[in-house]
């Protein structure tokens, strides 16, 4: 592993490269500014685009001089300009502005660019006194009574800092995709805070305040392929548990925590803090309750139903004695699982996934979401009951999951694809009423789930995923001995997912390969090779 790569403090030659080296700060910011490792380069957290509409984009940034001292920044408010050009020499600027960066968003800025032309590319940066960001490629998303011919979607998630290098980011702005879609464990609230990665990580240094999550956003993002990533396309995120606190279920965390929903708080200021994020209306509680579901069009070829399964959620079902967070139990033994009010998504987010549904124009439906929404029992079954399943997933909320499935039939939404993270494996299956069933016209096929494996997060054996497979009929391919995304090609006609592996995730400069290809036609619900 080349420790280097994940080093963040940028070279002076790098430097040069995406701005003027030696930044001269400006008015009052610059009697306060501190010169670190004698650059003071702002931008070193990168820049990102996200949340695209056909007449607008958020663009992000922070001003952090050096990641592994993040609140090292003057606590004053700091005014930056932005600009959007639609060439990347930035000699045609369409949109320009000022923002101010202030401590109580960590400098933090969002800045939501409206007035934009609809379906095409655009070119961003930010400038703090003499220094510019790097130069971000952002578009919008078609207009809305438009057909595009195809949408490249590039999808990941869960990238544990201390498990590998982030190579399968850099592939992914090789990709050139028009999107990217990160579905969760953004970050891990866990592990040690330090540039090493050791063969055997350990959890140790947890963060719990709003300082900590900052410190550990700070750190992620000072990777160069995870803001080459940024740099490549517009983001759609949503969040999982590590955003926060391992297998957490809406107000309870493992521990039973009494104050949990003050450090939940902290977790979600953070993560707005640091994601190109249309940020809604707070509540009276402020980020104590942050909706972060939201509904992205691309013209009528794809609608994207961005799901939260962890705020609303109920608690975890059969958890060990004293403790919440997820158990693996058989359903016979855990009568609790089939409890009717228990919930995945809560009702008003239902609702609102029923309605978009109902109204979709979209040739693609596609559910953004945290984890594995198809059974996978872990177990043979040879009766009823005898499923061993873990809590943390769709498999713990089984009612839950067959009320998100009845939506999806009674809207009758064009060609409905779940897109997935969370449990480190590549998995394509098809998403029945009845998934032990063979599927047939009374036990049609609804939907087809395409879950992708981590970044870097570790995985069970092949050899185990594989006898998942033999027992799950429903799961037509799984691979969990490889790193890395998922890459679809939308179009009208189809959609082709390309399962795509690193050959080591702990080399920065890792080939990648296809290592499985799959084809849903328009129209025709399922899984088919090639």
């Amino acid at each position: 592993m080349d420790s280097q790569r994940r080093i963040f403090l940028l070279s002076a030659a790098r430097i040069t490269a995406l701005a003027a080296a030696g930044a001269v700060l400006s008015g009052s910011s610059a009697g306060a500014a501190t010169r670190l490792n004698g650059t003071a380069y702002p931008f070193a957290l990168g820049v990102a685009s996200g949340s695209p509409l056909p007449d607008a984009v958020v663009l992000w940034t922070r001003i952090c001089y050096d990641p592994l001292q993040a609140g090292a920044t003057p606590p004053i408010a700091l005014n930056l300009r932005w600009e959007v050009a639609d060439d990347e020499a930035f000699r045609r600027i369409v949109a320009k502005g000022q923002a101010t960066a202030t401590p109580a968003l960590a400098h933090s800025v969002h800045v939501d660019v409206g007035g934009l032309a609809p379906g095409r590319w655009y070119w961003y940066r930010f400038l703090f006194g003499d220094a510019v960001s790097p130069v971000g490629r952002t578009r919008t998303a078609p207009a809305a009574d438009t057909l595009p011919a195809s949408l490249k979607l590039a999808v990941a998630s869960c990238q544990h800092w201390e498990f590998g290098a982030y190579a399968a980011h850099r592939h992914i702005a090789a990709a050139a995709p028009d999107l990217v879609a990160f579905l969760g464990d953004y970050i891990y609230e866990w592990g040690p805070y330090q540039l090493q990665h050791p063969g055997r990580a350990t959890r140790t240094h947890e963060s719990f305040t709003l300082d900590e999550y900052r410190a550990r956003y700070a750190q992620y993002k000072s990777d160069p392929d995870l803001q080459g990533a940024h740099l490549a396309a517009p983001w759609i995120v949503t969040w999982d548990d590590h955003e926060v606190a391992n297998d957490y279920a809406n107000d309870r965390d493992e521990l039973l925590t009494p104050s949990f929903l003050a450090r939940r708080a902290a977790a979600y200021q953070a993560f707005y803090e640091h994601m190109p994020l249309r940020l809604l209306p707070l509540g009276r509680r402020g980020f104590v309750d942050m909706r972060i579901y939201q509904r992205y069009d691309w013209g009528r070829l794809a609608r994207f139903h961005v799901l939260d399964d962890r705020q609303y959620r109920a608690h975890h079902a059969c958890a060990k004695p004293g403790r919440g967070g997820s158990n693996s139990v058989t359903t016979r033994h855990c009568p609790d699982l089939l409890q009717p009010q228990r919930t995945m998504l809560g009702e008003e987010q239902q609702r609102w996934l029923q309605d978009g549904l109902d109204k979709s124009p979209a040739r693609w439906n596609i559910l953004a979401q945290q984890t594995l929404m198809a059974q996978s029992s872990q177990v043979p079954i040879l009766r009823p009951g005898d499923e061993r399943i873990w809590t943390d997933g769709w498999d713990g909320y089984p009612l839950a999951r067959q009320r998100l499935l009845d939506a999806v039939q009674s809207s009758q939404a064009s060609n409905p694809l779940v897109l997935s993270g969370d449990v480190h494996t590549f998995y394509a299956t098809e998403l029945s009423r009845n998934a032990m069933r063979p599927a047939s016209k009374d036990n049609p096929v609804l939907a087809t789930e395409f879950c992708g494996t981590s970044i870097t997060s570790s995985s069970r054996p092949q050899a185990r995923t594989a006898e998942y497979v033999a027992m799950n009929p429903h799961i037509r391919y799984g691979r969990s001995d490889k790193r890395g995304y998922m890459l679809l090609e939308i179009t009208p006609e189809k959609t082709t997912t390309l399962f795509q592996g690193l050959e080591n995730v702990r080399d920065s400069a890792s080939p990648i390969a296809t290592l499985a290809s799959f084809t849903v036609q328009d129209g025709k619900a399922g899984v088919q090779p090639g």
